[in-house]
């Protein structure tokens, strides 16, 4: 089970360490994001309403979250169900899949994890990456859904990608795909160690760092690292239950993107499409830290958005993580403000 420290907001000396820690990576990861000088495209109020008001559709979504909502403990007959029909719905939907499967030592012995990558525009140089997990923790003796942590947020980038990619042949930016990414074993089998947590995304964002792609700059031919491809990472993570709370925590190298999350979420109350929730996004930056699967590819420079309540939701870890626990004008809203966010980054704009 995850241990206490996962999140907690830090003592003063303790802040100072985790600023001096994060600071180079911060930079390097800047650094990256300035190289691409992407501007969010400005998005008349019509189809802001549009991808916020019309796009919602909450029989939709309770279908899609459906098939998640079962215990998704790794290597299991169920888990790998739920894989499989993420991965045949997003193929349905014109997504290249590939799964990046292998087999890691966890201290009940091998097992066998599959982490989802689902590409849209595999030729465009850059992406936009969405991402999640979708194994479940194991409680001994009991039934654990996990619907925060995390098929509500599986299911909100599905929801999404389904919304999004009809348009996504006549976005302004062409040259930047969409990409979700589907982690497997970012839950301890045990208790959270270094060795024991995060097993997908230190798979993935070390085989990426290894793995080099041709390009063209011009008329130069150049080898860029696959994991350079990454504009920036968002990853969202406990996200279902009611008043959520979700800050920018220092050193993640994105926030000026972050800042946007929370002028769409305004602007969506202006047009009167987000008052059924509180506020949920605080630009401010926290001292907050959480350890999740964003951390094997922050230290490898990338920009990340992390899309985590804190404090987490009172269910974590426990049994009442289930369907009663979800709040849905919550997940309408949340899911409202990624959605125009990825329509702003990408440049989609429909009628």
């Amino acid at each position: 089970m995850k241990t206490p420290w996962r999140y907690a907001a830090v003592t003063m000396v303790a802040a100072v360490l985790v600023t001096f820690l994060f600071c180079f990576t911060s930079a390097w990861g800047q650094w990256r994001a300035n190289q691409r000088s992407h501007q969010l495209s400005v998005l008349p109020d019509s189809s802001t309403l549009r991808l916020c008001r019309d796009f919602t559709n909450q029989t939709r979504f309770r279908q899609i979250l459906k098939p998640l909502m079962v215990t998704r403990v790794v290597d299991t007959p169920q888990h790998r169900a739920v894989g499989n029909y993420i991965n045949e719905f997003l193929t349905n939907l014109g997504f290249k899949t590939e799964w990046d499967a292998f087999q890691d030592t966890t201290p009940f012995g091998p097992r066998n994890f599959r982490n989802l990558i689902a590409t849209y525009d595999e030729k465009a140089p850059r992406r936009l990456v969405l991402a999640c997990h979708y194994d479940s923790i194991i409680l001994p003796g009991q039934a654990m859904v996990a619907a925060t942590d995390s098929a509500v947020p599986c299911a909100m980038m599905m929801d999404i990608a389904q919304t999004i990619v009809p348009y996504m042949y006549k976005r302004v930016a062409q040259d930047v795909g969409l990409q979700l990414i589907f982690f497997d074993g970012e839950e301890a089998f045990k208790q959270w160690t270094a060795t024991d947590s995060l097993y997908g995304s230190r798979h993935l964002a070390k085989k990426w760092e290894s793995k080099w792609y041709p390009t063209t700059a011009g008329s130069n031919f150049e080898l860029s690292k696959e994991i350079d491809r990454i504009d920036v990472m968002m990853l969202l993570d406990l996200l279902g239950a009611k008043n959520p709370r979700i800050s920018n925590a220092v050193g993640l190298g994105a926030n000026q993107l972050f800042s946007q999350l929370a002028d769409v979420e305004t602007n969506l109350r202006g047009l009167g499409c987000a008052n059924k929730v509180n506020k949920v996004f605080y630009s401010g930056l926290s001292f907050n830290t959480v350890e999740d699967d964003h951390i094997p590819f922050l230290r490898r420079g990338t920009p990340i958005l992390h899309l985590i309540t804190v404090p987490f939701p009172d269910v974590w870890h426990t049994p009442a993580d289930n369907e009663k626990a979800l709040h849905w004008p919550t997940i309408d809203h949340l899911t409202s403000v990624v959605r125009v966010f990825v329509a702003k980054y990408l440049g989609i704009a429909p009628a």
